[in-house]
Parts: C-alpha cells; sequence; structure tokens
C-alpha cells in the first residue's frame, strides 16, 4: 500500500505538507538553531513524532486485543538530541506514561509489540533510541 504526502515550500523555510488521501494540512519550520523560526515541527521532529504515535498506535491495537478497558490515559514524550557534521538526529528517547492498571503479563505483551513498530525498524542503527515504559496514569 502506497501512500502519497505533497509538500510546498511557503517561505522563511516553512514547507505546507498535505496528507493527500485525508486532505490533512499541517506546517513544518526550520528550528533555530537551523535559520528557521521555530514555530512548528521542524522535519526531525517529526521522526522523533512519528516513532512516538507509532509506538503508542501499535501498543493501542495490542490493548485492544488483551481487552484492555480503558488505554485513552496513555501518553508519550519524546527527547531529541541533534549531532553535528552532518547534522543529523543523534538520539531520541521517547517516555511512554500508560495505566497503572495494566498487568505485569499485559505490560510485556504491549512493550513487545511496540518495540515492532514499523517506525522503529525504519530508523538508521547509528540512531540511539530508548523507550521508557511508565505505569503511572
Amino acid at each position: 500500500m502506497a501512500t502519497r504526502i505533497s509538500g510546498t515550500y511557503k517561505g522563511r523555510k516553512r514547507i505546507a505538507l498535505q496528507h493527500d488521501e485525508s486532505g490533512a494540512i499541517f506546517l513544518t519550520d526550520a528550528p533555530l538553531d537551523n535559520n528557521g523560526e521555530g514555530q512548528s515541527f521542524s522535519p526531525t521532529d517529526l521522526v522523533g513524532a512519528a516513532l512516538g504515535s507509532c509506538v503508542l498506535t501499535i501498543m493501542a491495537i495490542r490493548a485492544e486485543k488483551l481487552g484492555i478497558p480503558d488505554f485513552s490515559s496513555a501518553t508519550f514524550s519524546v527527547t531529541k538530541q541533534m549531532a553535528t557534521n552532518p547534522r543529523r538526529i543523534a538520539s531520541l528517547t521517547v517516555e511512554f506514561h500508560l495505566p497503572a492498571t495494566i498487568t505485569e503479563e499485559q505490560r510485556e505483551s504491549l512493550e513487545r509489540a511496540g518495540r515492532e513498530c514499523p517506525v522503529g525498524y525504519s530508523i538508521h542503527p547509528e540512531i540511539s533510541v530508548e523507550q521508557i515504559f511508565n505505569y503511572d496514569q
């Protein structure tokens, strides 16, 4: 299955991205430390956001299969570190906050599923990726 995403340069180092199937649109902006205004997600921010949202989506699918009644309090945050020469993502740390009512057996299944997300498999092996799972919601 192929997905098409279109981009249009809007000036001032901003790109309007459109998900062609749904029509959803949002802007990216170059970060302050790379000649931008930092008014929106940078392209490298989207890599971290893609990883976190992919893992949480895959975990939500598994939660449904496991009969976990309420997964809606689950959240994540990503810390992205950049490297130079060449400028690139050095590391992504994704911290998840999940319902405290999830059993130990369910936790193992959810974490295993989350580590198998397509975005995670697509990240270059030189990028350090850490996933931290907290059951405190």
